[in-house]
């Protein structure tokens, strides 16, 4: 893209401001924003006033496979699993793109070190766990993994330099993550710096929109792959592509598999999966009624009992039916930093624009069917969001300890 190029794309919704700084500008920079200006997709902008409109519609509960009969048919669902994974049919795919500010570092959140008497990276922790499968089954599981153009060339250095933690470079493909334009209330472009527009990514939806615009969705018909598991960064313990997951979802000919954890209270703060007039669904903590939260299933159990853990096998000849167009798209207020009308930089301390995000809950209310699988929370929930307290270093590190895994 050139200059006129530019302009006009930018001229056609009213965002000329983008180039005022042009003429200060060195031909790197002028480079980076003409990239960005191409890349970047501004049709969000003419949603806002739609996508503020987030009614959701009438929740049923969704029966999940539970514990007691995962271990009645745990050979059964193991060997189907292992079959799907020896023949290629399943990949894995890593939401990396975000970075440890939360826990105090400037890198990749995968990079952060959760170890005591030795280094031991939440990246070196997940590939261990898909390891496990790897030699389980004696096949090289593909793995995609997604960063964002904030983390891609840190998160691809420090893999590289720690040799993938053994896994095999040829099975692994890096992408990264579309991002969406962040504005003001009226609908300006904020600009992070003259040569810049602020952006973010475009939520954890945009997974599979970003591996196909970047050409990698042929790799699933050029190995035959049929299922993919898509899970985040942050779960230390998570099994990924573990075959009883694997075999329990094949065997149920859904749409979608999704590991869900019972909740420790009624009021937990986790997304719960249900049905949402009659298609699967997440329904947030917030959203449930108290009606909903002492609604009891046929064995007295509650109804709404089991917390998504953002671990999901998706069957991927489906997933093209799940099109940007359809998806929901949540309009955000955030905190946006800025350059103002004299190019200062701005960080504001309270919210003063939009940011644009598809949400994977939406992605799984596009498709017909899903099967909740129960797993153990003390054996493969341990999220890492804050420093201290629930779901953090801390606790993390207590139940790796429980699992016998040396930090």
């Amino acid at each position: 893209m050139n200059y006129a190029e530019a302009k006009s794309k930018l001229s056609a919704i009213g965002q000329e401001h983008v180039l005022k700084y042009w003429d200060e500008l060195s031909e790197e920079q002028r480079k980076a924003l003409l990239t960005q200006v191409e890349e970047t997709d501004f049709s969000v902008l003419s949603r806002i006033e739609s996508a503020a409109d987030d009614k959701r519609g009438e929740f049923s509960p969704l029966a999940a496979m539970q514990r007691d009969e995962i271990v009645s048919r745990e050979k059964e669902l193991h060997d189907a699993g292992v079959k799907a994974i020896k023949e290629g049919r399943t990949a894995a795919l890593l939401l990396a793109g975000g970075m440890g500010t939360r826990l105090g570092s400037d890198n990749p959140k995968g990079m952060f070190d959760i170890g005591l008497t030795k280094p031991v990276y939440i990246f070196e922790r997940i590939i261990t766990n898909l390891l496990d499968v790897v030699k389980e089954t004696d096949t090289w599981i593909r793995l995609f993994i997604m960063t964002s153009e904030k983390n891609h060339d840190a998160t691809v250095k420090f893999l590289k330099e720690k040799n993938f933690f053994g896994y095999k470079e040829d099975r692994i493909v890096f992408f990264k993550q579309d991002m969406a334009p962040a504005c003001d209330y009226n609908g300006k472009l904020y600009m992070e710096a003259k040569d810049r527009i602020s952006t973010s990514p475009n939520g954890n939806a945009g997974w599979y929109s970003s591996l196909v615009r970047a050409g990698l969705d042929k790799i699933f018909a050029e190995e035959g792959i049929e299922w993919i598991d898509v899970f985040a960064v942050d779960n230390v313990l998570q099994r990924i592509c573990d075959p009883c997951f694997v075999g329990a979802t094949v065997l149920a000919d859904v749409s979608v598999g999704a590991k869900v954890v019972r909740k420790a209270a009624p009021d937990e703060k986790v997304g719960v999966i249900c049905l949402e007039d009659g298609r699967p669904s997440i329904v947030e903590y917030y959203e449930l009624s108290d009606e909903m939260m002492n609604a009891k299933d046929a064995n007295g159990e509650p109804a709404y009992n089991f917390g998504v853990i953002l671990n999901y096998l998706f069957r991927i000849k489906e997933l093209a039916s799940v099109t940007d167009d359809k998806m929901p798209l949540h309009v955000v207020k955030k905190k946006i930093p800025y350059i103002d009308e004299n190019a200062a930089y701005i960080k504001p301390t309270e919210p003063n624009g939009y940011k644009f995000e598809q949400l994977v809950l939406d992605m799984i209310h596009q498709l017909s069917s899903c099967l909740p699988y129960e797993v153990i929370r003390e054996h493969e929930f341990a999220p890492i969001k804050n420093p201290t307290g629930i779901d953090s270093v801390e606790s993390a590190r207590e139940l790796c300890k429980k699992n016998n895994i040396e930090l």
